[in-house]
């Protein structure tokens, strides 16, 4: 078990298939509470993420961390999303 929250950063994440996801880049806290809020994860997949953007992982969707972190939930595939320019 991880001793620090610190020790997350650098860890694989993989979908609960197995997929890799990417690394996590930083945790995201809820200073209030004490707790685990998300994981930010970067150099994602691009099969599972376009552009293989960064994605803020909420932690509920987590199932297991300690050599790799493995999600009990992940989209099938994350799109960017593109607001239109509305004409003048």
């Amino acid at each position: 078990m991880l001793e620090e929250v610190s020790e997350m950063i650098g860890i694989q994440v993989y979908t609960k298939t197995g997929m890799y996801l990417g690394t996590v880049n930083n945790v995201v806290m809820d200073l209030e509470e004490a707790k685990v809020d998300g994981i930010f994860v970067g150099d994602t997949n691009p099969l599972l993420v376009e552009d293989s953007r960064s994605v803020n992982i909420p932690y509920r969707w987590v199932s297991a961390v300690g050599d790799i972190v493995i999600l009990r939930y992940f989209p099938k595939r994350v799109s960017v999303s593109r607001k239109e320019k509305k004409e003048a």
